[in-house]
């Protein structure tokens, strides 16, 4: 599994609107929305030859083990780190505004599924994950 770089850690950070916070092998990005009063601390370490993805809220901590990568999206305010395996794709959706989804254990197959013959419970996790897909396909650039 790769690592993430310093230079894919600074483009999530310019597009959650955060300064990363660096200390040997960790990347820390504090995000806060004043507006909603939620805070949380996003920490990526690289662990060996793979990402170590945590986040700290208010009332939850998640983990993603192996990150493969991460999509950002400026239009949306949100960066997804994803990991890959066994046929299971997850997902870590971090929002500028201090929001936080996870998506685990999704079955490959449902990324290039017909997403209007998906079953609608699953539909917004095939959705979400299926921009992971150039990550995993080679065509893949850090600023694609």
């Amino acid at each position: 599994m790769p690592l993430l770089s310093d230079a894919d850690l600074d483009r999530a950070a310019s597009v959650l609107g955060v300064t990363p916070d660096r200390e040997g092998s960790l990347t820390r990005l504090a995000l806060s929305d004043s507006g909603s009063g939620r805070r949380l601390a996003v920490e990526v370490t690289s662990t060996g030859d793979t990402s170590l993805v945590k986040v700290y809220g208010t009332e939850a901590h998640l983990e993603l083990h192996d990150c493969a990568g991460l999509v950002t999206s400026d239009e949306l305010g949100e960066v997804i780190f994803f990991a890959r395996g066994g046929g299971r794709v997850a997902g870590l959706v971090v929002e500028r505004e201090a929001a936080c989804s996870l998506y685990a254990n999704v079955s490959e197959h449902l990324l290039s599924a017909d997403f209007l013959t998906v079953a609608p419970e699953v539909a917004q996790a095939a959705v979400v994950l299926s921009l992971s897909e150039p990550l995993f396909e080679g065509d893949w650039t850090p600023e694609g």
